[in-house]
């Protein structure tokens, strides 16, 4: 069975057991937390899905937080020729390690 839900502006397919990194949510190491926009789940045994318009009702997914910590750091470099500017930055976008425990659907 797998699902898929809306967090951070973005879509993540999620299985349960199966690790997911997501935007950082503000929500403690060791705590639940529950997508509440499931945008489609499926039943791999079965036949059947159920695909939201544009979320399915009463449809929920428990993941459990592992961690929180930042990504590889990503340079950005602009550069303007002829007109002597450039600019060197860098980012690291934080994110939420999370475990899914169960696909309610």
């Amino acid at each position: 069975m797998y699902a898929i839900v809306e967090t951070g502006g973005k879509q993540v397919k999620v299985q349960v057991g199966e690790a997911v990194y997501v935007e950082k949510l503000e929500v403690a190491e060791g705590e639940t937390y529950t997508f509440e926009n499931v945008l489609f789940v499926s039943a791999e045994g079965k036949k059947t899905s159920k695909v939201g318009a544009p979320y399915v009702k009463g449809a929920t997914v428990t993941a459990k937080v592992e961690k929180h910590g930042r990504g590889q750091k990503i340079t950005i470099f602009k550069y303007r020729p002829k007109k002597h500017s450039a600019s060197k930055m860098g980012h690291r976008q934080a994110y939420t390690k999370l475990v899914v425990e169960s696909i309610n659907a």
